[in-house]
């Protein structure tokens, strides 16, 4: 993909610190933009020009409603960012049921439901020779599990397994899948956890650095960008 103008892309957690960075660096770089996030004046404060949707990604029918948003607004779908994510820290011994089901949907299942809605609208791109792609966000998690944090570590590197094994089914059909592993991002995540109390933890990334590196790889057709591939 050498050019985003005119792509039609969906960004899910379009209001969150990261997905917020790549929608901006996307929309100046012209494509057209379908942006997710739980609230509508969420999505509003973004100010950017893009068709808007909500949903819970709790819930199964969000993933298909999403891609129909998005073909809606532009009649195709050619990349789907799905930058959403919770995080729970404390010892494994006291992350409750709730909390493993809410890492494990949403950091997990919510985005393998949103390949399976989004592959027909994908492969018509194929078809149409535009290089369509999906991106998901493991990070550094998914490669090195870390202690306090192994319901969340477990979810990621899920997502990261699903990316690999789901990306050499897609390679056939010309969707590129790309996973992204970036180490600790200062988003504002971290901040938000859904059980436990956030440690401390060292400066990370700026997240407008993490979002232009994973938005040149979307152009450069990388389909991997592992942890070593971020550096401050």
């Amino acid at each position: 993909m050498t050019s985003l103008a005119g792509s039609s892309i969906l960004v899910v957690g379009a209001t969150g610190g990261l997905g917020r960075e790549i929608a901006q660096i996307l929309s100046a770089e012209g494509a057209l933009l379908t942006l997710h996030g739980r609230t509508p004046e969420r999505l509003a404060s973004l100010g950017i020009a893009a068709a808007r949707v909500t949903g819970d990604l709790l819930e199964p029918e969000t993933a298909a409603q999403l891609v129909a948003a998005s073909l809606n607004a532009h009649g195709r779908l050619d990349g789907v960012v799905n930058a959403a994510g919770v995080v729970a820290f404390g010892p494994m011994a006291e992350v409750s049921d709730d909390t493993i089901d809410t890492l494990m949907t949403v950091n997990a299942t919510a985005p393998m439901r949103l390949l399976r809605a989004a592959y027909p609208a994908l492969a018509e791109s194929s078809g149409s020779h535009r290089d369509p792609f999906f991106l998901t966000l493991s990070g550094v998690v998914s490669e090195s599990p870390t202690a306090n944090m192994a319901a969340y570590s477990a979810s990621k590197a899920a997502l990261a397994a699903f990316a690999k094994a789901a990306g050499r089914e897609l390679r056939r059909d010309g969707i590129r899948f790309l996973d992204a592993r970036p180490g600790h991002t200062e988003t504002g995540l971290a901040t938000r956890p859904i059980q436990g109390s956030t440690p401390r933890l060292p400066a990370g990334f700026s997240p407008a650095d993490v979002a232009r590196r994973v938005v040149d790889a979307i152009v450069a057709g990388e389909r991997d960008l592992p942890s070593t591939a971020f550096t401050s």
